[in-house]
């Protein structure tokens, strides 16, 4: 492996990275089950039909990070962060035999449950995998260790969203055994995570959800950039909320393909911001290169406009499969944008992690970690919300990657005058980039 990443195989990080690949899998596993069993098998709930309930999942899973973050954060502060870890994989372990019980008897209500649950894991673990990093790595070590994670996030998310539907085909069986496999492989992997001492040892929970987290998003107020991070990622996982959910759509519709055509352009998508990421890590040399942040997103407006050019028309005829797509030079430059969208997106965000985590001061950074989990779903949610209205308005998803393509440069403005530094750095990473080996 290359000397950037010379640290993977060390019991400082690779149990750590393992243990976040193998959550984020079962994380997308589960889900991605759920919905195609609920879809396909026309479960009902409540008298809720099939839609709705796919709706009122995607809610349930991200609510935990609006009610939990901040006592997660609080959480990682006072205790040492490889018990916390622990504790979350047991919790994991539990919830997937509360799934085994759902997906045998096709209860969605213990479904639902378990996918709140799984959120509540994910809630939990996300202060302690990025808070953990500074105190395991060393200085010139975590940008690689941010670009490792975040390659390892997105190929899980892959994996398991394609899993996760293959699972449901072969049986409950084969559905419930793999998702109790990987929690347990997950448990036994946060068992070689390193202490990490807590910096807070003395700091109090408290029951009272909201008035912590208002404390908490207040006090991010006190560090200009640590807020601006926050908001340079929340806006990375606004766009990703817009192009993931509807990249199925999409493909139908403008570009023509099946559902194996679905399956090849997310699996681009993710492998595009999996290499952004490792390729950012490499380029920045052990050093925090903001002006990387500036390239990525600039990637994301150009390939983002370049992707509406070559499919702002409706797709007309029968849907394509695989090998036809594949084989018509018409669709490479439409691949080529949403591979390198990825890229970018990876770019954008791997620097701004490792800035959060260098800029928070130690007692507080895996709150600001858990302020930064609150603020993305505020995002998320607002995608969600905006592209429901824009959808309404022009039935384009097109237009829609269009609009988002524009914002972004918007964005990228708001970022620059919040954090000056991302300007004045544009083109340091260009020197780190001839020394890297």
């Amino acid at each position: 492996m290359a000397s950037s990443f010379a640290f993977f195989p060390t019991r400082r990080f690779l149990p750590l990275f393992c243990t976040q690949f193998l959550g984020a899998l079962n994380d997308n596993l589960l889900k991605t089950a759920f919905l195609v069993l609920v879809s396909y098998a026309g479960l009902s709930f409540a008298g809720l039909p099939p839609a709705q309930i796919v709706n009122m999942a995607a809610g349930v899973f991200i609510l935990p990070f609006f009610l939990f973050s901040a006592t997660a954060g609080r959480l990682a502060e006072k205790i040492d962060k490889s018990r916390v870890a622990h504790w979350v994989k047991i919790a994991e372990v539990a919830i997937m035999l509360l799934a085994a019980w759902g997906f045998y008897t096709h209860t969605v209500g213990a479904l639902l449950t378990a996918l709140f649950l799984m959120g509540a894991h994910s809630t939990f673990f996300g202060p302690v995998k990025y808070a953990v990093l500074p105190q395991h790595l060393r200085e010139h070590e975590l940008i690689g260790g941010n670009g490792l994670i975040e390659m390892g996030t997105f190929v899980a998310i892959l994996v398991g969203q394609i899993g996760g539907a293959l699972m449901v085909q072969s049986g409950s069986h084969t559905t419930v055994g793999i998702l109790v496999a990987v929690a347990l492989a997950g448990l036994l992997a946060s068992l070689l995570i390193p202490a990490a001492p807590a910096p807070a040892p003395k700091l109090r929970l408290s029951a009272n959800i909201a008035g912590d987290t208002w404390v908490l998003l207040r006090r991010v107020r006190r560090y200009p950039d640590v807020g601006s991070a926050i908001m340079g990622i929340s806006w990375f996982w606004l766009l990703g909320a817009v192009y993931t959910t509807q990249l199925p759509t999409f493909t139908r519709l403008h570009l023509g393909g099946d559902a194996n055509v679905y399956t090849l352009i997310l699996a681009l998508f993710s492998i595009g911001i999996a290499s952004g990421s490792i390729l950012c890590a490499k380029l920045s040399a052990g050093r925090l290169q903001l002006g990387l942040v500036l390239l990525g997103g600039a990637g994301m407006t150009l390939f983002g406009i370049d992707l509406f050019l070559s499919t702002h028309a409706p797709w007309q005829g029968p849907l394509l499969s695989m090998a036809t797509f594949l084989t018509s030079p018409a669709h490479w430059r439409d691949m080529a944008d949403l591979f390198l969208l990825g890229v970018s997106g990876g770019f954008f965000t791997v620097p701004l992690y490792t800035w959060l985590q260098t800029a928070a001061p130690e007692d507080f950074r895996a709150q600001a970690i858990a302020a930064n989990n609150i603020v993305n779903g505020l995002y998320m949610v607002a995608a969600t919300v905006a592209s429901a209205v824009v959808l309404a308005l022009t039935d384009s998803i097109s237009l829609l990657f269009l609009l988002v393509s524009l914002g972004n440069l918007l964005a990228m403005l708001l970022l620059c005058r919040r954090a000056p530094r991302i300007w004045r750095e544009r083109l340091a990473w260009i020197g780190g980039a001839r020394q890297a080996p």
